[in-house]
Order: structure tokens, then sequence, then C-alpha cells
């Protein structure tokens, strides 16, 4: 299955890049019981913003909330688990493929909080940094509504630039790269309709703008990461201003293909006993 996921250009050009946008797409059906997951993920979380729902692929064990604040939703796991999703990961990062993340990012029409230019390794506790996220377009994410920007081989060199915290309520995460790290005229923007998605690398520096249009922008973040790093736990980047609710500490994650390479990763904390 898997050499039928991606095409050999389309892993040079993820690895070149740092990102790509695939020719495999999700079926209509599934794009369907995506958007009706969405509107019920929404419904039941009225005290989260629709751009910040964390770990949407776990369900509430406490009052109905998960470790991060949100009631998530099971079907957002059957997606992260989804096969052929699995194995385009795999041929990018390996055959030891983890699930440690999923976040739902929806900004509302006319008032969608901005994503600032940012490095992904910025919030995240592994070790050495890798994931490849998958950006799975529920609704149409296109540039007149803030779609996904990408600053192409901003990857390369694996370094983790200088963020600046903003203290702002109009942001869906609070730190930003700082000025000078890029060149925003080199900019991507990176059009999807329901069902396509793209793939991109943890050092990738990108961004959204706010949607301030009538249509309302929605896409899924999948997070994988190869199980030759480390998910540590005892790791607080960003020391709690990141703009997101955040609890790595209890967070589940998943062993979805091959075997823990690094033989430090806790796949039993987190999930029902």
């Amino acid at each position: 299955m898997q050499d039928l996921i991606l095409s050999p250009d389309e892993i040079s050009h993820y690895h070149q890049q740092g990102y790509v946008i695939p020719r495999f797409c999700l079926p209509p059906e599934m794009v369907t019981d995506l958007q009706t997951t969405l509107d019920a993920l929404i419904q039941a979380n009225p005290d989260v913003r629709p751009e910040k729902l964390v770990s949407a692929h776990i369900e509430g064990q406490q009052q109905g909330k998960n470790g991060d604040g949100v009631a998530g939703s099971r079907k957002f796991l059957d997606l992260a688990m989804y096969p052929p999703l699995v194995e385009m990961v795999s041929q990018v990062i390996g055959n030891d493929v983890a699930l440690w993340g999923c976040q739902v990012f929806c900004k509302p029409a006319e008032h969608g909080f901005e994503t600032p230019w940012h490095q992904d390794g910025q919030y995240w506790p592994m070790r050495p940094l890798a994931t490849c996220t998958v950006w799975i377009a529920i609704e149409p994410s296109l540039t007149t509504n803030g779609c996904l920007r990408v600053i192409p081989g901003s990857h390369r060199n694996q370094v983790l630039h200088p963020h600046l915290h903003e203290d702002r309520t109009d942001l869906v995460l609070n730190q930003r790269a700082a000025d000078g790290t890029f060149d925003e005229s080199d900019a991507v923007d990176l059009e999807l309709h329901p069902g396509q998605m793209s793939l991109h690398d943890v050092y990738m520096i990108h961004g959204a703008k706010a949607n301030t249009s009538g249509l309302r922008r929605s896409g899924v973040a999948i997070r994988y990461m190869p199980t030759t790093s480390h998910f540590d736990r005892s790791l607080h980047p960003s020391a709690g201003k990141t703009g997101l609710s955040l609890n790595f500490a209890t967070r589940p994650i998943w062993l979805l293909k091959g075997q823990d390479a690094c033989g430090l990763n806790d796949f039993a904390v987190g999930h029902p006993t």
C-alpha cells in the first residue's frame, strides 16, 4: 500500500522543501463524516476557542474533558489511525511511527484568530525534535479565509530559531518567530479543498492569517513522530506561555507501526486501565 500513497517526487519535495501536498486525499464519505464530527466537537466545547481544540482525538475522562481541557471525539482518533495516513507518514519519517497529538483548528468566519509565524518544535517535548504533521482540510482552506502558509526550505538546517512571546488574546499561539528569522516574501499559501491535506516538518516555519472572510476555515492537524525520538514528559517547552492548554505529562501516545526504536517512550500513561 505505502508505495501507492506518496510518489518518489512527493517524498523528495517533502524532504527538500519541508512540506508537500500529496495527490492522495480522503474519500468523500469520510469528509462528510468529519464535517459532522467537527460541528459536534465545537458544540461539546462551548468554552474553548474553536482554533484551540487540542487533543481532539482524546475523549474526556474527568468531567467530560481530557487532560488538555477538551471533550474530544473517538472519530478523530480513528482518523489518525487510518492506515493510508500512517503508511504515508512512514514514507517520510521511517517505519517506527507513534501518534502523539491531534488538534482541530477552526477559524470562524469574520473573526478567526491569526496563527503567527512559528516552528512547531518551539512547543513540543520530544527529543530529538522530529514530527510529521498531517494537516487535513475539513472545509475549504483558502488564501481568502486564512489558509496555512509555509516558508519553503526553512527546515533544512534543523535549527530552532528564537521566538518572542506575545501577550495577546487574539492569537491561536503566543510564540512568534523573531523578526529577521525568515523572509515573508518567500511564503507559499497551501490552499486545500475538503479532504485534501499537506504534510510538514517539525522545523518548518509556518503560520496563517486571521480569517476576516465570510467563510469558516477548519482543518485537523495530526502529529506523528518517529520512535527514534523520546516523548519526554518532563519537558515543558515555552514554560506554559503557548496560548494553549497543554498537559504532556499525562497525554496518551500510541505506537501505530513498528517498535519503540529509542526504548524510552511510555505508551501506557494516559490510557484507560
